[in-house]
């Protein structure tokens, strides 16, 4: 004969992942966010992959304590200044330069420490791209939330202005067009600040970001503005403004929070490819795009200088995907653990 204890703790309605503690008792008033984290703690690729993405978030903010410590920049030319380069601007010493002095090597060319390039590179890549996922999430969550509960005419025009930017092909448009932006601050023959090319990029990559997250956001809006809870605030006479705030927000943001962990070394990457194909930030700025650019042209010659940005920025975007997928995994509660 079953107890009462043993039918409280181990019925068919209970959530397993609410069970702990020696006896398997049950926690009173266990939130979902509690229960989300209790399952991605159990991730242990997401657990790996959070380490690694704060490792270099952390890297990122601490770039001039690191360069400080390490006691090398990113602008001197060690390489031409201490005679570390040929005569065709290749370390001198095997393997890229790698020593005491220039752990991993110096660049070939200007001579330059790689170590600080790569550690100025990820503060630079991941800077424009968390202000284009930043703008892109906030613009495709409002967008998508007011298209989707007003509905109707909103919704049409919104919706066919979202087509016209998604027929843009973006790699183009951001080639075509970060040029010109630049051209908007900078007359012919000045000088160009690197805040320039910086918000150049944001602007043009932001342009066309927030469509999809806001075509996202519209569908669940559609679906839930027709709930009970929903109609029940409309009637009480509640403001547009309140329902969106109060009663759809919060039924979306474990969508909009995955969303941006994919949508962030997305940007990584593009911004990264702007730079390799000339148009994103300028040499002497620390880049990860401009360190492949260069190292596309001493590939064959000095291939150590391509290893570190390839192997940082691979790790680092498998490391953010597979974060992503372990933050949506945890947030479904239909998933077993």
């Amino acid at each position: 004969m079953t107890s009462a204890r043993e039918t409280t703790t181990t019925g068919p309605n209970k959530d397993p992942d609410a069970l702990s503690g020696p006896l398997g008792a049950v926690p009173v008033g266990r939130s979902p966010r509690q229960l989300a984290w209790i399952r991605f703690r159990r991730d242990r690729t997401g657990v790996v992959c959070a380490v690694i993405v704060a490792c270099f978030v952390l890297i990122a903010l601490a770039a001039p304590l690191i360069t400080k410590v390490y006691g090398k920049n990113p602008y001197t030319l060690y390489g031409q200044d201490d005679g570390l380069l040929n005569s065709y601007g290749l370390p001198i010493r095997p393997n890229g330069g790698i020593d005491g002095a220039h752990w991993f090597g110096v660049e070939p060319g200007l001579g330059r420490d790689v170590l600080a390039l790569l550690v100025y590179g990820i503060r630079t890549s991941l800077g424009i791209a968390l202000c284009v996922t930043v703008l892109s999430v906030v613009a495709g969550v409002a967008v998508g939330l007011f298209q989707g509960y007003l509905g109707g005419r909103t919704d049409y025009v919104v919706g066919r202005f979202s087509d016209l930017m998604m027929s843009f092909p973006q790699q183009l448009f951001f080639i075509a067009f970060t040029p010109v932006i630049v051209a908007m601050f900078v007359r012919p023959g000045n000088a160009e600040p690197t805040w320039i090319r910086f918000a150049a990029l944001v602007i043009v990559q932001f342009a066309l970001g927030w469509m999809a997250l806001g075509r996202l956001v519209r569908a669940q809006v559609l679906s839930l503005r027709e709930r009970e809870y929903v109609e029940a605030a409309r009637l009480s006479g509640a403001s547009t403004a309140r329902i969106v705030r109060r009663e759809l927000l919060p039924n979306i943001w474990s969508t909009v929070l995955v969303q941006s962990t994919l949508l962030l070394p997305v940007n990584v990457t593009a911004e990264a490819g702007l730079s390799y194909l000339g148009v994103g930030m300028q040499t002497p700025t620390p880049d990860w795009g401009l360190m492949f650019q260069d190292a596309a042209q001493y590939y064959q010659s000095d291939i150590t200088y391509m290893f570190f940005p390839g192997v940082a920025m691979v790790v680092f975007v498998v490391a953010f995907n597979l974060l992503g997928d372990s933050v949506r995994d945890a947030l479904d509660p239909k998933t077993v653990r």
